[in-house]
C-alpha cells in the first residue's frame, strides 16, 4: 500500500512549499542509508522519502494529489483499472517475465512501465517489439543525498559519493551550487530490464554552514570586526572573501553595521554570466585590555565633546 505523502513527510495538507522544503532536508540528513549501514531497511524508507518529496515539491502535481487525481506514486486514479487489467492478463509479456510478481502490485509497475517507455519516446504499449520478443525497459532512476562544504558548492568542485554498495562515483558540483538543488548523472542508476538502458542517479546536495561566509542568492555575507581607532580615522584593512583576502578601504567614523560591498565578488554561477558581491557589515570591537592613555583621553574627550547617539531615538520614541 502506497503511504501518504504528508505522513512520510511528517506534514499536514496545509504546510506550505517551504514548510516541504525543510522537511525533506532534514530528512535527507537523518535518514540516508550512507548513515544506517547496518539497518536493511534504509535505502527502502529513503527512496519513499524521495517520492513523497517529489510528488508535493511540484505545486501542480500537489493539486492533483490533494484532488485525488493522482495517488502517491503519481498514477492517475481514474485509469488505475485499466492498469490492473491489462497486467494481470496472464497473456502479456510483462506479466510473463520472472520476478515480476514479487514486485508488488501489478497495476502500479505496469503505470510506471508506461511512465518509463513514455519517457524514452513513447514506444509501442503493446510490450513486445518487431520480433514479438519482450520490450526492454529503461532502469529506474536512483536518488542520493550529498553533503557539499560551502565553498565546494559556491566555487565549484569535484567529490566523490559513496553507493550503497561501498562502490563511488565521481560527481561534479557546479559553480555557485544551492541547498537542495538535484544533479542528474545520466546512466548510472538502476539496472535496465532485457537491454533498456540503466536509470540515472539523482543526488540532491546539502550545502553546509561556514564559519565566516553566509549566502544571500549570489550575495556573500561577512561581518567584519574592526577597531575604535580604524572606525574613527578610517582605515586600509584586509577582508576576506570566498576567492581570498582582498584590500578593503574602512571610512572614517565608520559605525558598527554599516555595510560596505565588494562588486563581483560573490557566487559566480554556472552560465549566469556576472557574479554577485559580497557585502561587508562592520563590528567596532573594543579592545580587550585598555591601557592607562586610551581610558585617560576617553575620559577627557567625554567631558568635552559629549556626544549621545540615542538622542534622536529617544525623541522618536516619545512622539
Amino acid at each position: 500500500m502506497t503511504v501518504d505523502p504528508y505522513d512520510v513527510l511528517g506534514l499536514t495538507r496545509s504546510a506550505t512549499q517551504d514548510d516541504i522544503k525543510k522537511a525533506y532536508r532534514k530528512l535527507v540528513r537523518t535518514s540516508h542509508p550512507d548513515l544506517h549501514p547496518d539497518d536493511a531497511g534504509a535505502e527502502a524508507r529513503f527512496k519513499t522519502i524521495a517520492t513523497a518529496h517529489d510528488l508535493l515539491k511540484d505545486p501542480d502535481t500537489r493539486a492533483r494529489f490533494d484532488a485525488g487525481e493522482i495517488d502517491a506514486s503519481g498514477a492517475e486514479r481514474p485509469q488505475r483499472q485499466y492498469y490492473r487489467d491489462f497486467a494481470e492478463a496472464g497473456d502479456h509479456p510483462y506479466r510473463q517475465r520472472r520476478g515480476f510478481e514479487a514486485h508488488g502490485d501489478p497495476a502500479d509497475l505496469f503505470a510506471e512501465i508506461l511512465r518509463q517507455r513514455t519517457r524514452q519516446g513513447g514506444a509501442d504499449f503493446s510490450g513486445t517489439d518487431v520480433g514479438g520478443r519482450a520490450s526492454s525497459v529503461p532502469g529506474p532512476d536512483l536518488r542520493y543525498a550529498l553533503e557539499v562544504p560551502f565553498l565546494d558548492a559556491v566555487r565549484g568542485g569535484e567529490m566523490r559519493l559513496t553507493l550503497p554498495d561501498g562502490s563511488g562515483i565521481a560527481v561534479r558540483i557546479p559553480k555557485g551550487a544551492h541547498d537542495g538543488q538535484t544533479l542528474r548523472l545520466r546512466g548510472k542508476g538502476g539496472t535496465g530490464y532485457g537491454d533498456g538502458p540503466p536509470g540515472d542517479a539523482l543526488i540532491t546536495l546539502s550545502i553546509g554552514q561556514h564559519p565566516v561566509f553566509d549566502r544571500e542568492g549570489d550575495d556573500i555575507r561577512v561581518i567584519l570586526p574592526i577597531t575604535i581607532d580604524e572606525a574613527v580615522l578610517g582605515a586600509k584593512v584586509t577582508a576576506p572573501t570566498i576567492t581570498g583576502p582582498v584590500s578593503l578601504k574602512i571610512p572614517e567614523c565608520a559605525s558598527s553595521g554599516r555595510v560596505l560591498r565588494l562588486r563581483g565578488r560573490g557566487v559566480s554561477r554556472a552560465g549566469a554570466g556576472i557574479a554577485g558581491d559580497q557585502l561587508v557589515e562592520l563590528k567596532i570591537v573594543a579592545p580587550r585590555v585598555i591601557d592607562d592613555a586610551l581610558r585617560d583621553f576617553l575620559a577627557e574627550w567625554r567631558k568635552t565633546k559629549a556626544h549621545d547617539p540615542r538622542a534622536d531615538m529617544l525623541n522618536e520614541a516619545a512622539s
